[in-house]
């Protein structure tokens, strides 16, 4: 029995390269992720690009990361006019103004202790939520926080290929 790929996910896989490379790019901001994910184009299931993304991820350096980390704007600080950071950090949309001073706060500390954005999977998650986890993660080695930072990425990134894999549904 086969079945054809969700709507989404056929018209990425018939994109041309330009168009392909910048819709992974609004996924992940590292070059050689989404290198890595074009090349293996088309893709017969939702779960295939997950297992590439996944794979992609787990080869990054740490310059990939960087270059990944860069396209995530800080918590409470989505990009003006950008929905998808707007939606992803809908958790600090409420956030008293407390709690919003705590998070410039904290996110400045650790931008200081780790040279980069504090990035989390904020899909979901409150504002406390996403502060606590900051405060438990700004005592973390580097090499300990850029490991789950990969994670971090990861589900992000499974989070937008979704999307990608299923507009037009």
């Amino acid at each position: 029995m086969s079945s054809s790929p969700p709507a989404g996910l056929a018209r990425f896989n018939t994109l041309q390269e330009t168009a392909a490379l910048a819709a992974l790019h609004e996924v992940c901001a590292s070059s050689a992720w989404g290198s890595k994910l074009l090349a293996q184009r088309p893709y017969a299931t939702v779960e295939a690009l997950f297992d590439a993304g996944d794979a992609a991820m787990a080869e990054l350096t740490a310059d990939d990361l960087a270059e990944a980390m860069a396209g995530h704007p800080p918590i409470g600080r989505p990009k003006p006019g950008d929905p998808t950071s707007s939606r992803e950090q809908r958790g600090m949309a409420g956030a008293s103004e407390e709690l919003k001073a705590e998070m410039l706060e904290l996110n400045l500390a650790y931008q200081e202790t780790f040279g980069h954005v504090f990035l989390i999977c904020a899909t979901g998650a409150t504002g406390e939520q996403m502060r606590d986890a900051m405060k438990a993660r700004i005592g973390n080695s580097p090499e300990q926080e850029r490991e789950i930072v990969r994670t971090e990425l990861g589900k992000i990134n499974r989070i937008r290929l979704t999307r990608l894999a299923e507009e037009g549904e």
